[in-house]
């Protein structure tokens, strides 16, 4: 902050009135430092207050195991089987030239391919977006991204 000081207002007590604020500051003091914590000893009580009550024993332990059964369990996906490399970098431009970035998931469920074999095309073709506006998504490398004449050759 900046700011420039107008008027200044410094404030003291009274000089009859001086030992009493110093009086009441040194009160202050002492009440704050004083604990207001108490112990109690109890007698013959032999820990009554301090064992569970009868039905709170099976509720306790029974909560805790039944919310491990709710957790649900994730079913195992098929196994996905290869396609020829060839063939599926084709299927990648294809793709990529529908939409210009992906994500790892959604290659996965458009090519019904292992995302093992995916990341390993996909290092090869594609530039892996760390920032920006398009975080986490494959874009292709720009030595395979089709400029607007090469399209317009192609279909002359």
């Amino acid at each position: 902050m900046e700011g420039k000081v107008e008027h200044k207002f410094d404030m003291k007590p009274h000089e009859q009135n001086l030992e009493e604020y110093g009086r009441l500051c040194r009160e202050r003091t002492n009440k704050s430092m004083i604990k207001n914590r108490q112990i109690q000893v109890i007698d013959n009580d032999r820990g009554v207050h301090m064992r569970p009550m009868p039905g709170m024993v099976g509720l306790i332990s029974s909560n805790t195991k039944e919310k491990k059964k709710t957790t649900p369990v994730k079913q195992p996906e098929m196994k996905r089987t290869r396609r020829d490399r060839g063939e599926l970098e084709d299927i990648m431009f294809k793709l990529f030239e529908r939409q210009p970035n992906w994500a790892l998931k959604q290659l996965v469920q458009e090519t019904d391919q292992p995302a093992q074999f995916l990341k390993e095309i996909l290092n090869e073709l594609c530039v892996y977006n760390k920032r920006g506006s398009n975080q986490g998504t494959y874009e292709l490398k720009p030595e395979y991204t089709k400029s607007v004449d090469d399209t317009a050759a192609e279909y002359l």
